[in-house]
């Protein structure tokens, strides 16, 4: 008989997992029951992500680099535009930062060869508004692209309903029991009681809450605001330019065609909630981006903010619990989310039904010592 499996989040953890779920072999049942009137409402709706191959934390990296297949060249029936656009990213350096830039440079050299020291005249032609004065070393990463998230979510919600997958709104998990004692959950939601023999935690911010929920154990998520704004461009070409970011994230600029998004790269540790950006947030990324480029940005078109999520090592939890093996975890994801969702997803369906990774993952170095749920737990 096939597995009934109930996947709880629809943001890109969630339908990634639900898709690659719906397609095992073994043909399970698959519900995504998501909180909010819509997927997507809280941190993939409000991401902008950009694929960098040596970004995140290491056991993360392998899930990147199996994303690549999908990302360059999805499923036809899921996908009708390319889901990615190469745009490369410039890391800025001050005087006092060239400890930072080595090892930044070392370290990104190890996975992507595509990755070179420039001098700050030669980034100043490709990214115009550049202070020169104040930026003192520049990296280059080619090989970056832009990632159409919006797309992408859209693509694993076409793939699951494909599939035969379920997608509930407004059923938001109460609690989840298991009544004999077993491995058969009864999932109390605000829709009713729904019936699973496995659970997946996709929650996002609200992982940690459906793990107690469910009786289990949390694993100490923390979650972090992230804010962002739109700024108009006065350049004609700045579509064309990479992303740039200081060595330190004090602050971040991407191009999206006439417009900037900006951000301070704040990490502000808050409680699970329908994030709100700050004023003084703005502002901080306002005066830290005028100092370093000559935008003079003066007025914000639109800001908002989203909660990015975090374990106490920065790596993602994704795999069985270590005392309930049918409560799967793939939370955790920080700012890794959407540059890993179509390996992260296939990594959730194959140890949950299979017990270990697919030959989808030769090859990539996966390490599921620094994943599983079980490095967390004292």
């Amino acid at each position: 008989m096939a597995k009934r499996i109930a996947v709880v989040g629809g943001g890109m953890a969630g339908v990634s997992a639900a898709y690659a779920l719906a397609g095992h072999p073994s043909r399970p049942s698959v519900t995504l029951l998501e909180a909010e009137a819509q997927l997507a409402h809280h941190t993939t709706g409000r991401s902008a992500a950009q694929l960098i191959l040596n970004y995140g934390a290491m056991p993360v990296r392998p899930l990147t680099a199996a994303s690549l297949p999908f990302f360059h060249n999805p499923p036809p029936d899921l996908c009708d535009e390319p889901l990615l656009t190469e745009q490369g990213v410039l890391t800025l350096a001050h005087a006092d930062q060239d400890e930072i830039m080595d090892e930044r440079l070392a370290s990104g050299l190890a996975i992507n060869p595509n990755i070179s020291e420039l001098s700050v005249a030669e980034a100043a032609a490709l990214f115009p508004p550049l202070r020169t004065e104040t930026i003192t070393r520049v990296i280059y990463e080619q090989g970056s692209f832009n990632i159409d998230v919006s797309l992408l979510h859209q693509a694993f919600v076409r793939g699951l309903r494909g599939l035969g997958g379920e997608i509930a709104v407004l059923t938001r998990m109460e609690n989840a029991v298991r009544p004999d004692g077993g491995n058969g959950w009864t999932i109390n939601t605000t829709d009713g009681p729904r019936h699973a023999d496995v659970v997946v935690n996709a929650a996002g911010a609200w992982g940690d809450v459906v793990a107690a929920g469910a009786g289990v154990q949390p694993v100490g998520l923390i979650p972090k605001r992230r804010t962002a704004f739109m700024v108009a461009s006065l350049w004609p070409d700045s579509a064309s330019w990479p992303m740039a970011a200081e060595a330190e994230l004090a602050w971040y600029l991407k191009p999206d065609g006439p417009q900037f998004l900006c951000s301070p790269g704040d990490e502000t540790p808050s409680e699970p909630v329908d994030a709100k950006p700050e004023e003084a947030d703005v502002a901080l990324a306002i005066d830290r981006i005028n100092a370093d480029t000559t935008l003079d940005i003066r007025s914000v078109r639109s800001s908002w903010a989203g909660l990015r999520t975090f374990t106490e090592d920065g790596s993602m939890v994704i795999g069985p619990d270590p005392e309930i093996p049918s409560f799967v975890w793939s939370v955790g994801q920080g700012g890794t989310g959407i540059q890993t969702a179509p390996a992260a997803g296939r990594l959730v369906a194959d140890l949950c039904l299979d017990g270990a990774p697919s030959a989808y993952f030769d090859g990539v170095g996966l390490d599921l010592t620094g994943l599983s749920p079980d490095r967390l737990r004292s």
